[in-house]
């Protein structure tokens, strides 16, 4: 007679744990559900926020790489004197206070963006100091005009930053 009460006693038990398991089962997911939606909802909030100030990223990046265009550059800044290394260094010392101007743009664009741009910065003052070693260049406006023909005749790296720069806005815009 004992067994006969464990099997009823089973079979009591049986459904309630089944029903219970069950019910567990369906508010984890539930629970799940709504963590994910939250956590959904919280992304899209701050992909709302984060947008204008990528955004406003990408535009001081892009102004950045016209402010250090050797043409721009050459044209916004005059010679103090006639002596071309003294140009040259001022030049690369705009060039410097420009990009660290912009340091902190770095946090919003990728890693290979800010590759671009600062290659291209590196690029820029390279060309800039190879042309003042240069022995056909003697003076200032010797250099200035040497720089300005240069980047005339070839592509800049600072247009091919700054499509760079425009095609990663278009991916995420």
């Amino acid at each position: 007679m004992n067994t006969d009460k464990i099997i009823e006693l089973a079979f009591y038990t049986l459904p309630a744990l089944i029903t219970g398991a069950v019910a567990y089962y369906f508010f984890q997911m539930h629970t799940q559900n709504s963590e994910n939606q939250r956590r959904f909802m919280l992304r899209r909030e701050n992909q709302k926020q984060t947008l204008p100030i990528k955004l406003q990223a990408y535009e001081r990046l892009a102004l950045l790489m016209e402010r250090i265009s050797p043409t721009k550059i050459v044209i916004r800044i005059a010679p103090l004197s006639e002596d071309k290394i003294e140009y040259q260094n001022l030049l690369v010392q705009h060039i410097e206070q420009e990009f660290e101007h912009n340091l902190a743009q770095q946090i919003y664009v990728s890693d290979e963006c800010w590759t671009m741009i600062s290659s291209a910065k590196n690029t820029t003052i390279q060309n800039i100091r190879k042309t003042a070693l240069s022995t056909s260049v003697s003076n200032a406006d010797g250099l200035r005009e040497t720089i300005l023909t240069n980047s005339l005749e070839g592509e800049s790296v600072n247009n091919l930053a700054l499509g760079y720069l425009k095609t990663e806005v278009k991916e995420f815009l």
